[in-house]
């Protein structure tokens, strides 16, 4: 992956931000500086790093649904009531972490 050069003399711990850029592509754990349920971390692909935060995708979106699949849009008026779009809709989450509240940065060793 190529580094996108958009930091500046301005940003502080740009070696660490640098450093997380060769990471790009990869499944990390970020630790964070919280409570509650974040500071148990988030595992994701890193996808873009500036000097302001870490994008991750944190959850990834389903597959396109099969034509042939009879679980997923193959259903009549009185199913409806009992349908669950989520099955066939999920899009995925992307987390956005502040890189001055990350503590903990976990990657693969090779």
């Amino acid at each position: 992956m190529s580094f996108n050069d958009g930091f500046n003399s301005g940003c502080s711990n740009e070696s660490f931000k640098r450093h997380i850029c060769r990471f790009i592509g990869e499944t990390v754990t970020i630790y964070t500086a919280s409570g509650g349920v974040s500071g148990c971390g988030f595992t994701g692909v890193i996808l873009e790093v500036n000097c302001d935060f870490v994008r991750l995708v944190t959850e990834q979106g389903s597959a396109p649904t099969s034509p042939i699949d009879p679980s997923c849009g193959d259903y009549n008026d009185k199913d409806k009531a009992n349908y669950d779009y989520r099955h066939c809709y999920n899009v995925g989450s992307v987390t956005d972490i502040p890189i001055d509240k990350i503590v903990a940065f976990v990657h693969n060793a090779v």
